[in-house]
């Protein structure tokens, strides 16, 4: 019967229209037609004195006749933002059915109003008059303070846009400002005293930090304990994925930047997105140079020799060189439910960096014995391109939907280092001998991933999630070592001190996720199963080292409780795996580094790390925010590196840089994140973690690391000025902590074969702080220029401090970057996003732009 009533009500629509048809449209009576689509509404919209208000968001919404529910229901048509002064105009409107016109603006109530269409099929509706609504003025600087940080239990999201410090920066000054994130000196980035894995958009890069512009990226999502959905390699400090800008505005938008630092390194860029019908273009280049400046010292007392052995050095870097960042992306929304994406990405770069060490060594109570000075100068090039492609497909069932991935990204670099060593007596004395040193490399690093995704809703909000995915990564490496011969006049390559290597890593992966609530408490349950095969292989002697890792089982439990007066409690339990990358596990001693010698250790295990946390957000009036969080996770046969020693050829005892699995590590702590509008014209968010860390390494003498109760705090301020002013503050402060717990072979700075900040039993990183600013003016008609004005490490206070010890030796060391840094940034906007732009024979791809957000509403 209901079938029936459907149909009636269908074949009365169709007689009418043909029965309605305007002058000057023929009707087929053979054949049933939809009406054109020639229907117009338009308006002003006005405040109570009758002055027009822009930008304020008008959305129309057309009922439809639903195949799949067989349900009469209202789906998004078109929407615009009204015109500076207060006009909207819709065309090309279908002239059958019902609308309800919606219109919202800060500072006003809300408007709705239900409408149809006659002959001429044009309707003029005059002007519209808001009221303001009070509360929501109150509000305003509210809203714009939430999106720069989101809060969620599961992540935190953090916008870019509005972080003004970072403008000009590269992605590790962006990471600077993002909560729960902490940067040292080379701009690796730890959370929670753990190195996480790096993705862009959802996928591993090869990209490293500091070959991001900060004025591509869109927000940055700290995952600190990720589910079953997501890889389960990685160790235990959870995920960083960077969202990059991807505009899908109707019309033609877009941004052009350009800055310059204190060293007269200049920056700049522009970004264009296009939007039509069924087509999304958008295009972005960013470049970026650097002319950093940095110091060092370090001193060492070897305990290989007796008496022993002090040695002092001083070290003075610079850099020079830049990079090229390019981006280009098209989406074709087939239908209502089928969207096909392909994405290509470019960076190229070169860096000439240079450093002079200076080197005092003396027997311990006695004279110098030698002075040295080394001259290091560098050419390192590289490029690197990524491909995307992805589909995605919406079932009629609501939120049911198929997803299928490929992402391509590929590294190639080319490098050069001379090291010219000169001799002396003692300072200032005579030349006794001079060495020179040639390192030629090349590399190439790819990755391949590709992964399905199928998401089912069932009855209430019960929902099935399953996926599979297979990541293949090449690593390969040529090194070779020369050293001048001063007779034959030319440089000899050592063999024995060459590194020629190439690494296979392959793993498989598939996952089942399963969430369903009763009232105000949800749950989530996930498995994910990984299976994975290294091959690694000395190219020069042939030899082989594979290990083979079966399938693993990563379970993960969420549970959440929704309490009262906007509060919210949940817990997660994971497990998560951290493999041994390849020059960890070769047992190959790399002195190319004639300072620091290293070897991997064939007999290493993969490390597990179970993780628990619990979590507590509370809304506040004002629209502030807290989340607190307590955590524990413990790590079974941690990969740690550690100082070992050597004998050589000719008898002399050498430090060796290793690694082993220690017995294991745990580490706990808690962690507060608050966002806060403390005026209308201020807010601030804040975050606070304290932990407590410790690796027991009892099979490896002398190298267990005490427990370290250890904290980091980070606050951002923002404040709002008269005349389109900006100020931000920002502030850091690391106490006291042991070194980072070992991300193993993963992403530790954004890029494969980087190891990360490694973990060690024997050492610890001392305190320091910084602050940051930045000055905004915003002008042009609706602000879209803007110059700023920023400057980090304000007070050079960010000095890098380590202490080593082990039984062969104590070091102590610091480092300090170019700072303070200023740079002055110039960014202006443009463009045409009203919707009716572009004439629209279907609004098929426009209702699938928000790939089904707003339909069914």
């Amino acid at each position: 019967m209901k079938q029936f009533f459907f149909l009636l009500i269908s074949l009365m629509s169709g007689l009418y229209s043909n029965a309605q048809l305007p002058a000057g449209v023929s009707a087929n009576r053979g054949a049933m037609q939809a009406p054109p689509n020639i229907g117009r509404i338009y308006g002003k919209i006005v405040d109570s004195s009758g002055k027009g208000i822009g930008d304020a968001s008008v959305v129309l919404l057309h009922q439809r006749f639903d195949t799949a529910t067989k349900k009469i229901k209202e789906v998004l048509l078109k929407g615009a933002s009204s015109q500076s002064n207060g006009d909207f105009n819709f065309e090309e409107l279908p002239i059958m059915g019902q609308y309800t016109l919606n219109i919202s603006v800060k500072g006003y109530t809300a408007s709705s109003q239900k409408l149809s269409l006659a002959q001429p099929f044009e309707k003029d509706l005059g002007k519209i008059q808001l009221e303001k609504d009070v509360q929501q003025l109150e509000a305003v600087v509210v809203t714009a303070s939430t999106n720069r940080l989101k809060m969620d239990i599961d992540k935190k999201v953090f916008s870019v846009g509005a972080n003004i410090v970072s403008a000009g920066g590269t992605a590790v000054d962006v990471m600077k400002n993002v909560p729960s994130v902490n940067v040292d000196i080379d701009g690796n980035v730890t959370v929670r005293n753990a190195s996480p894995q790096i993705y862009v958009d959802g996928r591993p890069t090869t990209l490293t930090l500091d070959q991001i512009p900060a004025d591509a990226i869109e927000s940055v999502e700290v995952i600190t304990n990720p589910s079953a959905k997501y890889d389960a390699s990685g160790g235990n400090a959870g995920i960083l994925n960077i969202v990059l800008k991807k505009n899908k505005k109707s019309g033609y938008n877009g941004t052009v930047n350009a800055g310059v630092d204190k060293r007269g390194g200049i920056n700049g860029g522009a970004s264009l997105n296009l939007r039509q019908n069924k087509i999304n273009f958008n295009l972005s280049v960013f470049g970026n140079q650097n002319r950093n400046r940095g110091i060092g010292e370090t001193t060492i007392q070897s305990f290989l020799t007796n008496p022993n052995l002090l040695v002092d050095q001083s070290s003075s870097s610079r850099n020079s060189g830049g990079f090229l960042f390019g981006r280009s992306g098209l989406d074709y929304f087939a239908t209502n439910r089928s969207t096909f994406s392909v994405g290509f990405t470019r960076v190229r770069g070169k860096m000439n960096p240079s450093d002079l060490l200076k080197t005092d060594s003396a027997w311990q109570n006695a004279s110098t014995i030698s002075y040295s000075e080394r001259n290091t100068e560098n050419d390192r090039v590289f490029n690197a391109y990524g491909f995307t492609a992805g589909y995605k497909y919406l079932f009629p069932g609501k939120g049911e939907e198929l997803t299928a991935d490929l992402n391509f990204f590929s590294g190639k670099s080319n490098s050069e280092a001379l090291y010219t060593t000169s001799i002396f007596d003692q300072r200032g004395g005579d030349k006794t001998g001079s060495i020179e040193q040639r390192i030629l490399g090349n590399g190439k690093n790819q990755f391949v991933t590709i992964q399905t995704d199928y998401v089912r809703p069932f009855t209430g909000s019960a929902k099935l999630e399953a996926g599979l995915r297979a990541q293949l990564r090449t690593m390969e490496n040529q090194q070779g070592n020369y050293f001048y011969n001063a007779s034959t006049g030319q440089f000899e390559q050592i063999i024995n001190a060459s590194s020629n290597y190439a690494n296979y890593d392959n793993v498989y992966a598939g996952y089942l996720s399963f969430k369903n609530s009763y009232k105000d408490f949800s749950y989530q349950v996930g498995l994910r199963g990984e299976s994975s095969d290294y091959k690694g292989e000395l190219t020069d002697t042939k030899q082989e080292f594979r290990n083979t890792y079966p399938i693993s089982l990563f379970p993960s439990l969420f549970l959440s409780q929704k309490l009262k007066n906007q509060q919210e409690l949940q817990m997660s339990i994971t497990r998560r795996i951290n493999r041994p990358f390849f020059m960890q596990v070769i047992p190959f001693i790399d002195s190319t580094d004639q300072l620091n010698w290293s070897r991997g250790n064939a007999g290493l295990k993969p490390e597990f790390t179970y993780s628990a946390e619990m979590s507590y957000s509370k809304s506040l009036p004002g629209n502030n925010t807290i989340l607190a969080s307590i955590y524990y996770k413990h790590t079974t046969d941690l990969i740690t590196r550690y100082i070992d020693t050597i004998t050589t050829g000719t008898g002399e005892k050498r430090p060796l840089s290793t690694y082993t699995n220690a017995d294991r590590s745990r580490s706990y702590g808690a962690e507060i994140t608050g966002q806060f509008n403390l005026a209308k014209w201020w807010d601030m968010n804040t975050n606070f973690n304290l932990y407590n860390s410790k690796i027991n390494a009892s099979s490896i003498a002398g190298a267990n690391q005490d427990a370290l109760w250890s904290y980091f705090a980070k606050m951002n301020n923002n404040f709002k000025l008269p005349h389109n002013f900006k100020i931000q503050l920002s502030g850091t402060y690391q106490s006291k902590t042991n070194q980072p717990v070992n991300q193993g072979g993963g992403f530790g700075s954004g890029g494969p074969g980087m190891g990360g900040a490694q973990s060690t039993a024997q050492g610890y990183i001392k305190s320091n702080y910084g602050i940051d600013a930045a000055l905004q003016k915003s002008f042009l008609k609706n602000n879209a220029a803007s110059i700023t004005l920023s400057v980090s490490d304000i007070f050079r206070t960010r000095r890098f401090e380590q202490y080593t010890e082990s039984a062969y030796f104590i070091q102590n060391s610091y480092r300090l970057n170019d700072v303070p840094m200023f740079r002055l940034n110039f960014s202006l906007r443009f463009g045409q996003v009203d919707m009716s732009l572009f004439k629209r024979k279907n609004m098929k791809g426009e209702m699938e732009g928000s790939q089904g957000a707003m339909q069914g509403m």
